[in-house]
């Protein structure tokens, strides 16, 4: 299998859109990208290809225009607004989760685009599972817990997706843990520096 895709955004009709896995011939050249770095910054991407800046979050509302994001464990969600044809390209670790990412991503396309956070869909890609992402009490404490633990980052997130104000059947998940499934997806945490990266993304058709 090459990319996966969420039915929630297919059925839109005007995105185009793919998360990746370790057998995904796709890679970021002709596309927008980030110098990553676990932030909540998130920058409009205006010229088709190349970095934008550094920055976890692309968005932009020009046709033809692919924004993207790499991930090894950390999460990729994907953003359309129908209403104004914007899209953003989110990349969410535990250290942009807890900056609020997925809140700042929403809220630039909101003063950008004048986007309304109810019309929009989102996708979750896949990420290290709760099955397996043990962190200790700093990071833990970050997301409420009381202990070092399990933490599901893909429901912190999607948390956080609701209390922006997406409406919770306007979220999808395209399930698959990153550590688990070794023989689908590269993970940093199971293959350490050298492991590779997937390349998630949607564009305006």
């Amino acid at each position: 299998m090459s990319e996966l895709t969420s039915p929630l955004l297919d059925g839109l009709g005007w995105v185009e859109h793919g998360f990746g896995t370790r057998h995904s011939a796709v890679t970021q050249d002709g596309m927008a990208s980030l110098k990553q770095i676990h932030s909540s910054l998130a920058h409009v991407a205006d010229r088709l290809t190349g970095c934008v800046g550094e920055g976890d979050a692309l968005l932009t509302d020009n046709a033809g225009l692919t924004v993207s994001v790499r991930t090894a464990d950390c999460y990729p969600i994907l953003l359309a607004d129908p209403q104004h044809g914007a899209v953003s390209a989110i990349h969410a670790g535990w250290r942009g989760t807890a900056a609020g990412i997925v809140g700042e991503a929403i809220g630039r396309m909101q003063n950008v685009y004048g986007s309304r956070a109810e019309a929009f869909f989102a996708a979750i890609g896949p990420g290290i599972g709760v099955c397996c992402y043990e962190v200790g009490e700093e990071v833990a404490r970050k997301f409420g817990m009381e202990s070092a633990g399990r933490l599901d980052l893909a429901a912190e997130n999607r948390r956080q997706l609701i209390a922006a104000g997406i409406p919770e059947a306007q979220i999808s998940t395209v399930t698959g843990c990153t550590y688990c499934n070794a023989d689908r997806f590269f993970s940093y945490r199971r293959e350490g520096e050298h492991a590779g990266r997937m390349i998630s993304f949607i564009r305006r058709v």
